[in-house]
């Protein structure tokens, strides 16, 4: 396919093809106009909205660089940086390939069937000119014989593109450049307006079952009622916006950008021809795009004072992200309710289902959500058994916080957290902002200081008043008996017909780490009232233990055959925690929350 042509260079100008899709390889060609002496250059180690170093380094492969017809000594700093022996301020050349094979929404992936990148991945930075203008030409890979035609999708600006997408693009500077990922492929798309914004959705990997006017429809539903939040009857800090979604056989997430996201879901969960009832991984689907599009004001521009400029070379700590993500998290959920799309029983359902998780997170009790926020880094991301007991999700639980300091503002009659986050925009003017911020909102719109609460909610282990705020609002916060996992303080994995228990996390102070039950223990059965029986789901301890108050449980731990003694009946000192159910008592009040626009 030839080449589109190129538009007026840019001092900084990267070129990016495919010209294998099966090498999983992507090549670019990074064109300096006036570079400096021994010009430097790095790849970042994060991206933004993702807060663990992932060393994306390390797919970059054959980094050569020229002046002319000169090739110039291109030598490693450290991981992520290297250094050029190169003349100042003459045009110089660097060609590498980035290896391209995660799926997720983070890196870059490549193949014959689909293309897609972060700038993070894929683009080295010039130092000392990344604040300058650059550009970019996305090379349509050739076609593979019985293949459908590619196209491209991203929200950098088009200056010189054909009628499928490919050309040249620019950026307003690097940050720019990297928060605008690309999908290429022969994906499914369609446009729609918002509040008259321009709004694409690109999906790729859909079956033919995937309803897409649905999808469109719904997605608008979301978009004018997160517009009309913020703003009224104004318009959005964007000109156009885009989705990316990516189908899978199971998968599930989504990372914010300025004026895109890129989001993953599973096929079960697309809307599907034909279907009238909606589904619950159509409904959590929705509640993601809800989610990553609220991100377009909160977190990618009203943002933490301590990430106003990213650092990509090392982590980048902030004690807000229990504002940022909780405060999103509770409010992609409440919009989808206030944009018709469920009814008030399928968000209390959704409401309680967070309840739930954090009261069944012994972490709660270790470690505050302001620390959380700032442990994101070495925690949150890299979970492992213990998690759950050493620390919090701060999506959870600042939805929960978010939740409370709404009720409570209810309560007094005087503002809402609604208000509160148009005065936060206002206040910052869409930028950096930090705790002292929302302090000071909360001061001027109720007459009072909010000190006390957020430090309980925020900085403590304090309890949240979760029922007697949401009683205020006329809902029930009810508690029904523990389920079996939750009785025992177990997480595990059904073995299914003829397997077995898999043990994945034992929590803090439960019936199973005081029995001595490890995580990785395969859990084989029970000795019981001197029978013994084989067990492959938890359910079939009640089964087989009937009324019994003690049973010892038959564990494998590294081949090794334990006899572990199980209490079934808890000690009052490690009485399980209900679960919780919300159900609405006075509807007229629950719909002034619930409805409120």
């Amino acid at each position: 396919m030839p080449r589109p042509a190129s538009a007026a260079p840019a001092a900084i100008h990267y070129r990016i093809s495919a010209p294998h899709p099966h090498s999983h390889l992507f090549e670019v060609t990074l064109t300096i106009a006036a570079p400096a002496a021994g010009q430097e250059l790095s790849l970042p180690v994060w991206i933004p909205g993702s807060y663990l170093v992932r060393e994306f380094a390390r797919h970059l492969q054959d980094l050569r660089a020229r002046q002319g017809r000169k090739a110039c000594a291109v030598t490693q700093i450290d991981k992520q940086r290297w250094s050029v022996a190169c003349q100042g301020g003459k045009p110089l050349e660097l060609r590498y390939a980035v290896h391209a094979h995660d799926a997720s929404v983070r890196t870059a992936w490549l193949d014959a069937q689909r293309g897609f990148f972060n700038g993070t991945s894929l683009c080295l930075r010039v130092e000392g000119q990344h604040e300058q203008p650059c550009s970019v030409t996305l090379d349509a890979p050739e076609l593979i014989a019985g293949s459908a035609r590619w196209h491209c999708a991203t929200a950098l600006i088009p200056q010189n593109t054909d009628a499928w997408g490919f050309g040249t693009y620019g950026a307003r500077d690097y940050d720019h450049l990297v928060d605008c990922p690309v999908e290429m492929g022969p994906f499914w798309s369609a446009h729609f307006s918002a509040c008259g914004v321009p709004h694409r959705i690109v999906v790729s990997g859909a079956p033919a079952s995937f309803d897409g006017e649905r999808l469109v429809q719904d997605t608008r539903r979301i978009c004018e009622t997160a517009i009309r939040f913020w703003h009224g009857k104004g318009k959005p800090p964007f000109q156009r916006y885009l989705f990316l979604l990516h189908v899978v056989d199971e998968g599930f997430g989504g990372l914010e950008h300025g004026d895109s996201t890129a989001l993953i879901c599973g096929r079960r969960d697309l809307p599907r021809l034909g279907a009238g009832k909606v589904s619950d991984g159509y409904t959590t689907l929705l509640g993601l795009v809800s989610h990553e599009y609220f991100h377009a004001w909160n977190v990618k521009r009203l943002r933490p004072a301590a990430l106003a400029r990213y650092d990509y070379t090392q982590e980048n700590y902030t004690p807000l992200l229990w504002f940022f993500e909780g405060f999103t998290s509770y409010y992609d959920d409440l919009l989808l309710r206030r944009a018709g799309l469920i009814d008030h029983a399928a968000y209390l359902k959704l409401l309680a289902k967070t309840i739930n998780q954090v009261l069944q997170t012994p972490g709660r009790k270790v470690q505050t959500v302001a620390q959380a926020s700032f442990d994101a880094w070495i925690r949150y991301y890299r979970p492992d058994a213990n998690t759950p007991n050493i620390t919090v999700s701060y999506y959870t639980k600042g939805a929960l916080v978010a939740l409370c300091l709404d009720l409570a503002l209810r309560c007094q009659g005087r503002t809402t957290l609604d208000e509160v986050m148009r005065a936060l925009w206002q206040r910052c003017s869409g930028g950096p902002m930090d705790e002292t911020d929302l302090h000071a909102v909360l001061q001027a719109l109720t007459g009072r200081s909010w000190d006390a609460e957020l430090s309980a909610w925020v900085h403590s282990h304090t309890e949240l008043p979760l029922a007697e705020l949401l009683q205020a609002q006329g809902i029930a916060l009810q508690t029904e008996a523990p389920q079996p996992a939750q009785r025992l303080g177990l997480r595990v994995q059904d073995g299914g017909p003829g397997g077995s228990l898999r043990i994945q996390t034992v929590l803090r102070g439960g019936l199973a780490e005081q029995a001595g039950m490890a995580p990785g223990d395969e859990w084989l059965g029970i000795e019981v009232q001197g029978q013994g029986w084989r067990i492959t789901q938890l359910d079939d301890l009640a089964l087989y233990a009937g009324p019994a108050r003690k049973v010892t449980a038959l564990v494998a731990r590294d081949r090794r055959l334990l006899h572990l003694p199980l209490a079934l009946q808890p000690q009052a000192a490690l009485r399980a925690a209900d679960t919780v159910t919300l159900a609405v008592t006075d509807a007229a009040r629950a719909s002034r929350w619930l409805d409120a626009l």
